[in-house]
């Protein structure tokens, strides 16, 4: 029997109201009422009938529902502790799909998905993108794709490239672990209540290996830290303050034959693992100490 779309104005109202339930500020929630939008999602992740998805933050089971209907055996994982008797509701008619109780950055995801490789699909709450996309994707999981909404200017934030003004430690992070694309605009219209913030669909595609290959992972996301901790001062003297104490500073600059006067949004992946390897390789010879924590 074909189920009516929750993504739309009358049936996600209906929800609502059937349910008591009210927009909750704190945990960022709008609710997706285009199902062209939805539809949008799941093709960008190129589900297939048994592809295994985590989603994160399912709602009331509207982009759930479109990702079950795919075919996909779909994890959700959800927060807000009212809605999983609202989802055993609205998603009753799907036999391939699990809600988890939980908070996504505790949640233990291996022991949920397992070993197999997995896709992670979400609207994610706008207040707490970066630290939901940095957890996965530093744990090193299974993921082979990850297609989330998110707000348009963290977007631009990850598909930022060096030189621009949104090139920063999120583009370089992102970009390391992913080759993002912006696939699909969604504007405010596209929820209840319709948020102050333009939306977008990001794809990002998991490298089977890092974009670049350095020395030592800690070494490299500390100098990039550093390197845009103080955006307005040379390389040279943002990594100073980013606690390289100024010979450490000298000594792998020279190395990595890099102008102390550029700045740190100028540096391609490439030349943020060349030098981080220079730092790297002087510690490795013990002509200094770093600690890469």
């Amino acid at each position: 029997m074909l189920q009516p779309k929750i993504a739309s104005r009358q049936v996600t109202t209906h929800i609502l109201k059937a349910f008591g339930l009210h927009m909750s500020k704190k945990l960022g929630q709008n609710f997706l009422i285009d199902a062209g939008i939805v539809q949008g999602i799941v093709d960008a992740a190129q589900i297939h009938p048994g592809d295994h998805v985590l989603e994160i933050g399912p709602g009331i089971g509207t982009l759930t529902q479109g990702l079950a209907e795919a075919g996909a055996d779909v994890t959700a994982v959800e927060l807000d502790k009212k809605l999983p008797a609202v989802l055993a509701e609205t998603l009753k008619a799907y036999d391939r799909v699990r809600i988890v109780p939980g908070d996504i950055l505790k949640v233990d995801i291996p022991a949920l998905m397992g070993q197999e490789p997995f896709k992670v699909v979400a609207n994610l709450p706008y207040y707490i993108t970066t630290p939901i996309l940095m957890t996965l994707l530093e744990r090193r999981l299974p993921i082979t794709m990850m297609v989330t909404m998110v707000q348009k200017e963290v977007a631009e934030r990850m598909t930022a490239r060096p030189g621009s003004r949104s090139y920063g430690a999120l583009s370089v992070a992102v970009q390391y672990y992913t080759e993002p694309e912006i696939v699909l605009n969604v504007p405010p219209r596209s929820f209840i209540p319709a948020p102050e913030v333009d939306s977008v669909v990001i794809a990002c595609r998991v490298r089977s290996v890092p974009a670049v290959k350095v020395s030592e992972e800690k070494m490299f996301f500390r100098v990039v830290r550093a390197a845009f901790g103080q955006r307005r001062k040379t390389l040279a003297n943002a990594l100073r303050g980013g606690g390289f104490p100024k010979e450490q500073v000298r000594a792998a600059m020279e190395r990595a034959q890099m102008d102390p006067q550029r700045r740190g949004e100028t540096l391609s992946l490439e030349e943020f693992g060349r030098l981080a390897d220079a730092f790297a390789e002087l510690a490795k010879n013990a002509e200094i100490h770093i600690d890469t924590m």
